[in-house]
């Protein structure tokens, strides 16, 4: 099957790369040159300069896959197909746009007859070789059309085993991808997954800081620990002093959280114990704040998810100016002195 690809960035090409591997041929633009230049070398793959070269070169209906940053630079590619392709293309937004943004965008699309495909897409850097897990929302028939694309991309069956009780034939999801449900619900659905993520990750580094931290009593013993900006009565309790690449390598062999996230965190871990070439500024990219903003809407308790998204905030010294004011009220009514910064 024949797709076009706007965006070569690092998840775009692999999933170029992935979908030539087995059979398909692809159409691609960026709007750097030489990224065009070099995939355009590979097998099954045609390099473009423009949309209009693009579209010239799919048979109708047309399948366009834009693979870019979401936001003021999707809306402007989508903008431009609705001007380059024509009444049956299809086009899928692989990125990480937000929801409300693609009901906007399939309006604009459908104004001219071309249907519009959201396609949340998990995986990151290693879905070259695992696959991608793909959460589409949009038109039943166009998702058929564009099925074999997104069977390619997939992880497919053998990438988990099956679930206990599940019998027959092997559903979609079981493959890898699932129609969600209409225009936007694919984009939905990944952005949950992302806030997920967000909590799965802080619960992974505050157990991690915690155990990295069961030596302070062995500190404070030591002249080392500060009693009045962490009290600790019993500092015989914490004398522990754990090996973290350790811990995080066994809990991989058969404990409960066991997951991905904790494999890749014991390849940081091993690669770099005390992780010292981070600076601990997490970023977020936008999908924590989104489902914030659903389960508000909802009207449904996300204290977890949220939480997690506010410990990024304060990773980023915005919450400076509120711990001034913390340790200024603490002066006032108490006469405690700010420890000085190290």
């Amino acid at each position: 099957m024949q797709l076009g690809m706007i965006g070569l960035g690092r998840m775009g090409a692999n999933i170029v790369r992935r979908l030539v591997k087995d059979g398909h041929e692809c159409v691609v633009y960026d709007h750097n040159p030489e990224a065009v230049k070099a995939m355009a070398g590979e097998d099954n793959t045609i390099g473009v300069s423009s949309l209009a070269d693009l579209a010239n070169k799919l048979a109708a209906p047309r399948v366009v896959w834009v693979m870019v940053p979401a936001g003021d630079i999707t809306t402007g590619v989508i903008e431009q197909l609705a001007e380059t392709l024509e009444a049956g293309d299809i086009v899928i937004d692989g990125g990480n746009s937000y929801y409300r943004d693609d009901i906007r965008h399939s309006k604009i699309l459908s104004e001219r007859g071309i249907r519009l495909l959201d396609c949340g897409t998990s995986g990151g850097v290693w879905g070259r070789e695992r696959g991608y897990c793909l959460m589409i929302g949009g038109d039943a028939d166009a998702v058929a059309h564009a099925e074999p694309i997104f069977a390619t991309v997939a992880p497919g069956v053998d990438a988990a085993p099956r679930t206990p009780g599940r019998e027959g034939d092997v559903a979609q999801s079981e493959k890898g991808y699932l129609h969600c449900g209409p225009t936007g619900a694919g984009h939905f659905v990944k952005m949950v997954h992302n806030g997920i993520e967000y909590g799965m990750m802080a619960s992974l580094a505050e157990g991690l800081n915690i155990l990295r931290n069961a030596d302070i009593g062995t500190r404070i013993q030591k002249g080392k620990g500060d009693a009045e900006t962490a009290p600790l009565p019993n500092p015989e309790f914490y004398t522990y002093n754990f090996d973290i690449p350790e811990v995080a390598e066994l809990w991989r062999r058969g404990s409960v959280i066991g997951s991905w996230l904790l494999d890749l965190t014991a390849i940081a871990l091993h690669e770099s114990p005390e992780l010292s070439e981070f600076s601990g500024r997490v970023s977020d990219s936008g999908e924590g704040r989104w489902t914030s903003i659903a389960a508000i809407d909802e009207g449904v308790p996300s204290p977890v998810l949220t939480t997690a998204l506010q410990s990024r905030f304060a990773s980023r010294d915005l919450d400076d100016f509120a711990n001034k004011a913390l340790s200024a009220m603490r002066k006032q009514f108490g006469g405690h002195a700010e420890k000085p910064a190290q």
